[in-house]
């Protein structure tokens, strides 16, 4: 009797990595965040190869997380800008620099500190929009199913993503 292998699940978790889910591209999404936009700028401060580089901002701006605009004729030469979806990404860098600095910080502590605009420490705080109790990984939910016609587009279930 053979054994029916199961479709892999259909998630917005996996389809966000098909476009970000590289390690270069959140750190180009990073540098871009700390208004470091030019591409000679992002290679001295990610130490990624050109080519690499090159093929991860293709990748985000086709992905629709930035834009490019230029800013040279001769020779011509590129700016990268968050879009709309691009921001929607600073609480995804906010809360993986949180988790760096408490899991893989040395005992020197972590390498930056970052401010919010009143001046103290900028930590992110996940919380329900509805009742505003805060999110916990050890409170698992059965995630409800999107119809057959919403797990087709991108429109998915948005109890997923949460």
């Amino acid at each position: 009797m053979a054994s029916k292998t199961p479709e892999p699940r259909i998630c917005s978790v996996a389809r966000s990595l098909e476009v970000v889910g590289e390690k270069w591209a959140l750190l180009v999404v990073r540098e871009v965040f700390l208004g470091n936009r030019r591409f000679d700028e992002m290679v001295r401060r990610i130490g990624a190869p050109r080519d690499t580089l090159a093929a991860r901002l293709r990748t985000l701006v086709e992905g629709g997380i930035l834009e490019r605009r230029q800013y040279s004729d001769h020779p011509a030469r590129y700016e990268y800008f968050l879009t709309e979806a691009g921001l929607d990404l600073y609480p995804v860098i906010v809360t993986l620099r949180e988790w760096g600095d408490k899991h893989l910080a040395g005992p020197e502590g972590p390498p930056a500190v970052f401010e919010h605009r009143c001046g103290h420490p900028l930590f992110s705080h996940l919380v329900c929009d509805t009742c505003g109790e805060p999110l916990r990984g050890d409170e698992r939910r059965r995630p409800r199913v999107a119809s057959p016609e919403a797990r087709g587009s991108a429109k998915a279930d948005p109890a997923e993503a949460r």
